[in-house]
């Protein structure tokens, strides 16, 4: 006898992590979102999973565009292990050298998305800080390094509501100037599971969309709109409270079904069925309102490390770090 197909239905989620939106697609199916390739991996204390988005209806159902994201879970990152960020820096590595120009003579220009003055927020200025720039070195530098160096740029053009001036406009001035082969955004991103704040990082090869996962979306970062291939690494650094007051129904519902009717009803009823009643009963309380860990400052500070020094090594692979220090 055939199995039944589920009948997947596309369902809104304010999330910027595709792995999520996956998931939560697919919900309790125990068959994949058609047109959609999923592969994972182990790396001691790091999980690599690899989605891909491969059709136009997989693309509706998930809302995210068609290609492929990386998806690298650190649990154990906010224990600030030396050893696990050197196995971090060298994952991030791994999963970005394929999205780079073979040249060395490509430029690339990196982007850090956000707000400086938002601690949560500014990732990808903080990493900016941290990046190797020499495109203004061709001529200044020995035959030796040059030969070996790969021409970068770098900006943090801040947000709307600092600069009064929308960041792809801001970007693409920048683009007409610089000419560059590749843009890397980096960026902060919102998830819905708290094990991923600052416990993961999504590596895409489809450009970026600032603020989707809050409500707040901006025109994308893409080819389309910039006219040069873009590639994003985004780390989630906040999630919506509505998605913890959900998390914490839905353990109550399985925990306590037995010994409650309330939860026992509450267990039967579909995930997406939970989700709207939790929204309709707590949503105009909790509002926008976002949660962060307490440590963030520190965490921020110790992930731009880690993303520095990845995009450092997987741009400049010829040049060794005593050059760049």
């Amino acid at each position: 006898m055939a199995q039944e197909r589920p009948n997947f239905q596309s369902i809104r989620v304010e999330t910027d992590m595709a792995l999520e939106a996956r998931d939560i697609v697919r919900g309790t199916a125990r068959q994949e979102i058609p047109g959609v390739k999923v592969t994972e991996r182990n790396l001691e204390a790091i999980r690599i999973t690899h989605v891909e988005i491969l059709e136009e209806e997989a693309e509706r159902l998930m809302g995210k565009p068609r290609g492929h994201y990386t998806t690298l879970d650190v649990p154990r990152f906010k224990e600030r292990d030396p050893d696990l960020k050197k196995r971090l820096i060298s994952a991030i590595k791994e999963a970005l050298v394929p999205m780079l120009p073979e040249s060395l003579q490509a430029t690339v220009l990196v982007v850090g998305l956000g707000n400086w003055n938002a601690t949560p927020d500014a990732l990808g200025p903080r990493t900016v800080d941290r990046i190797l720039v020499t495109r203004h070195l061709g001529t200044v530098v020995p035959d030796a390094i040059r030969t070996r160096m790969r021409p970068v740029a770098a900006v943090a053009p801040g947000v709307l509501g600092t600069t009064g001036i929308e960041t792809v406009d801001m970007i693409r001035g920048v683009v007409q100037e610089v000419r560059p082969d590749l843009i890397l955004a980096v960026d902060a991103l919102a998830a819905r599971n708290l094990d991923r704040l600052v416990g993961s990082v999504q590596i895409a090869d489809t450009g970026i969309h600032p603020g989707s996962g809050v409500g707040n979306r901006r025109q994308g970062l893409n080819q389309a709109s910039l006219g040069v291939p873009v590639a994003a690494i985004g780390v989630c650094t906040v999630v919506q409270s509505i998605s913890i007051a959900e998390e914490a129904v839905h353990l109550l519902a399985n925990q306590l079904a037995d010994e409650v009717k309330f939860y026992e009803i509450l267990q039967q009823m579909a995930e997406p069925e939970q989700r709207g009643l939790i929204d309709e009963v707590l949503g105009s309380k909790l509002g926008d309102l976002m949660v962060t860990p307490k440590e963030i400052d520190l965490l921020i500070d110790d992930m731009a490390d880690v993303l520095g020094e990845a995009l450092n090594q997987a741009l400049q692979p010829r040049l060794e770090p005593s050059e760049w220090a």
